[in-house]
């Protein structure tokens, strides 16, 4: 069972995020620093626009590549397989080239919309060609996904990354004399240089791939094995569609809703009498500032989620319900384990680690902490939505999820209008108009789970067990800090307080066993793990009787 978790795979792509999210945090941070609120109030007029279009064109068709894959593959039909992989990359080749255009030539007329903002063209017309190269590059990870082989996204993942930072980083220097919107501008420009990046680096890998004896063996036994049961170019089209528009439906869900929330906060704050430059402000500081930071543990999810896919998908297309059932509850469960210390980290230490990252903007970065505190609560929320929907798309449920997060996204679309336009508490309706979304869609998405899969969750295990240790955490981590302010600035003092949260975290999970010895057997190094929990135990027991 161990070689057929999605463990290992999610481990894989959860560091690869990592590194890749601290090197978008060496981007945002300095970017924030030398542009400005105002600047990231550009910047993030363009993005979710971005976001949306790159949502349509790449968030189903991965998926759907990946559990087609997974599905021949479980049969041996490894022909078939490359088959399905051929037809979607050259989709997406077409379907990559006309969101391009779109984005670049309507450039103009989408960000128009908002006075306030028109500068952002420049930078909407700067990534643009990210769109292309990032939606063919989907085509080839959903490939190497379905053989659940993640080793290639993981090094793209970083490869892209690496570039956009250093070509963005440096392109906002040398244009911020110039004007906030040019330095936005030439920091979008990043994108577009790491997605080339990145689609060298797949083209590269696939290729030599696709030249192993191995590979070529596979293909031709399975050529001769499948001939009769070969399906029809439009057979597979159709299946690929049939699974990736729901996705992508629901995908674009929270996208457009932060295209609302554009419109919605921008003109909400206007009428309460702030200001234009205030209005930039403040959605920078939500937006550029706060969101970024809560979205970095999410990366960890999404790779449980993506890895979950071809497993659930070969576990119910051979009927193995059971292990289907335990893949789903321990990916709930990993989840809790990583989502609750982030959310209560950042709500801890919100104020703090606003300070220590934005010190060049003192004033928008504290103005930022309350935002930051309210996204955090969202943070666990959001977190089971993506492993409780990787479930759900695994058993070929696609269509429930994007009805859950449709259900979540009017609530939000109404909490975030009658509290943003609250003087008193402004742009943080937005904040908290987003945790609203996730809790509702959570909740929806976990009763369909219970109800397609007939899992039955262990609470004290899977939540109690984990808040425990987290609660212990924060409050290590705010004596740390409160501490360690009496000797030292800031930055020491928050660094501090991580490092002891973390400590107590790692004792708290092993005492309250909230991972038992069969689980983390399937972790890297995982024989290693077991021994440091058994000796962590022994201590602790040892110490009590003492």
């Amino acid at each position: 069972m161990a070689k057929k978790t999605f463990v290992r795979g999610a481990m894989i792509l959860s560091a690869a995020g990592i590194i890749s999210k601290v090197l978008g945090a060496f981007f945002r941070i300095p970017l924030a620093n030398l542009i400005g609120a105002e600047g990231m109030g550009y910047y993030q007029a363009v993005y979710p626009i971005y976001s949306l279009l790159l949502t349509v064109s790449i968030a189903g068709f991965p998926v759907a590549v990946s559990r087609m894959v997974s599905e021949r593959i479980a049969l041996k039909d490894h022909f078939g397989a490359h088959r399905v992989f051929r037809i979607s990359l050259f989709v997406m080749i077409v379907f990559g080239m006309a969101l391009s255009l779109f984005l670049f030539i309507g450039s103009d007329a989408i960000i128009g919309r908002v006075d306030a903002l028109k500068g952002a063209a420049y930078a909407m017309r700067a990534i643009s060609p990210a769109l292309f190269f990032v939606t063919v590059m989907s085509a080839y990870m959903g490939y190497f996904q379905g053989m659940r082989n993640m080793k290639p996204s993981a090094v793209v993942q970083i490869v892209e990354q690496f570039f956009r930072v250093i070509i963005g980083l440096s392109l906002a220097f040398f244009l911020a004399p110039i004007g906030t919107s040019h330095a936005a501008a030439g920091a979008m420009f990043g994108a577009s240089a790491g997605s080339v990046a990145g689609f060298i680096v797949i083209l590269l890998i696939y290729f030599a791939t696709v030249k192993q004896r191995s590979f070529k063996t596979r293909i031709a036994k399975s050529r001769r094995a499948f001939r009769e049961k070969k399906q029809s170019v439009l057979r597979i089209l159709y299946l690929l569609f049939a699974i990736s528009v729901p996705i992508t439906i629901g995908s674009a869900i929270m996208p457009i809703m932060s295209n609302i929330d554009l419109a919605i906060v921008a003109n909400r704050l206007s009428d309460t009498g702030w200001a234009p430059d205030q209005v930039r402000e403040m959605y920078g500081q939500l937006t550029g500032m706060a969101a970024p930071l809560v979205n970095l543990p999410q990366v960890v999810t999404q790779a449980i989620a993506i890895s979950l896919v071809p497993t659930i998908t070969a576990a119910f297309k051979t009927g193995d319900m059971p292990f289907l059932r335990y893949n789903t509850i321990l990916g709930f469960r990993m989840t809790l384990l990583l989502g609750l210390p982030c959310a209560l980290g950042f709500m801890t230490l919100s104020e703090p680690i606003m300070r220590l990252l934005y010190p060049a903007q003192p004033e928008d970065a504290v103005a930022a902490a309350p935002s930051l505190f309210i996204l955090a609560v969202g943070i666990v929320f959001y977190m089971s939505i993506q492993t409780l929907t990787g479930a759900l798309q695994g058993m070929g449920r696609q269509v429930t999820p994007v009805v859950n997060l449709f259900i979540g996204a009017i609530c939000k679309a109404g909490v975030t209008y009658v509290l943003t336009g609250i003087p008193s508490i402004n742009v943080m309706g937005a904040a908290a108009g987003t945790v609203c979304a996730y809790i509702v869609a959570t909740a929806l998405n976990l009763r369909a789970v219970k109800k397609y899969t007939g899992a039955i969750f262990d609470w004290r295990k899977t939540l109690l067990r984990p808040l425990l240790s987290a609660l212990a955490m924060s409050v290590a981590a705010f004596v740390a800090f409160r501490g360690m302010s009496l000797f030292a600035g800031n930055a020491i003092s928050v660094l501090v307080a991580i490092a002891a949260g973390g400590v107590v975290y790692a004792i708290m999970v092993f005492v309250t066993r909230a991972v038992t010895e069969d689980e983390l057997i399937y972790f890297p190094k995982g024989e290693t793990l077991v021994k440091l929990y058994r000796k962590v135990l022994t201590t602790v027991l040892k110490n009590g009787r003492m």
